[in-house]
């Protein structure tokens, strides 16, 4: 059985990703901050070295299966929580200019302080609700690629991310499952904030027996200003 270092350079290489040792460390350091700081606050059910490495860090990057991050200057991760896909994303691609949203204060606290023991370069943290920073100028339309891993159907995320995406820019979704159905009944939603649906893919994660699903939208004209509507709406009444 790989030792949890072990699996995270096996877990690269199935995903062809290059990496040094330096970002092998960085990784490792980002750890053991996570599971010190999760004593005291609630950021991940998932503590165990393996199941972090697997679950957080190789799921955060499967995304390179399914997009070229080389070719991403800004981003923006909406929801980031704990700081997922978007530390592992800078990481990796240090080239990258990312922004961190969350509605909780003490997890971008915790993101700072990660950031800063990292070493991590052109990389900020925001304290908001995406229906309230996606009216502001600074953000709105301005990034090349939004992804996000929260949890919500896909009308109501795409509400949530598809305002800060500049045309021809993308927004991923990250899905552990996603019927037809599902895809099916955001295409109204997608379509009235400016998107359209260019792929849908399932992809096995490495060193394990779990699958992710890819949404990936293309912003194809500019979001209505009307939207996103105020915090809460969409999801008490995604558009329909």
């Amino acid at each position: 059985m790989l030792n949890g270092k072990e699996l995270l350079i096996h877990g690269l290489e199935e995903l062809g990703i290059s990496f040094s040792e330096k970002q092998i460390n960085q990784f490792l350091l980002y750890y053991e901050l996570l599971i010190e700081k999760n004593k005291v606050m609630n950021l991940t059910a998932i503590t165990e070295f393996n199941e972090v490495i697997v679950k957080h860090f190789i799921d955060s990057l499967l995304v390179v299966k399914d997009f070229d991050l080389e070719k991403v200057e800004t981003m923006i991760d909406v929801g980031t929580g704990a700081g997922f896909p978007g530390i592992p994303m800078k990481i990796m691609f240090p080239h990258m200019k990312i922004v961190l949203l969350d509605s909780l204060k003490k997890r971008l606290n915790f993101l700072d302080e990660v950031i800063s023991e990292l070493g991590l370069e052109d990389i900020t943290t925001v304290h908001s609700r995406a229906e309230d920073i996606a009216k502001n100028k600074e953000y709105r339309e301005r990034f090349d690629l939004c992804v996000s891993r929260a949890v919500a159907n896909l009308s109501t995320l795409s509400e949530y991310c598809i305002p800060f995406v500049k045309k021809s820019g993308i927004f991923i979704s990250y899905k552990s499952s996603t019927s037809d159905e599902e895809v099916k009944t955001a295409k109204k939603a997608i379509s009235v904030l400016g998107g359209t649906i260019i792929s849908k893919n399932t992809i096995e994660l490495p060193c394990s027996d779990m699958e992710r699903v890819f949404v990936n939208i293309e912003k194809v004209n500019e979001t209505p200003k009307k939207f996103p509507r105020k915090a809460g709406l969409p999801s008490k009444e995604p558009i329909q």
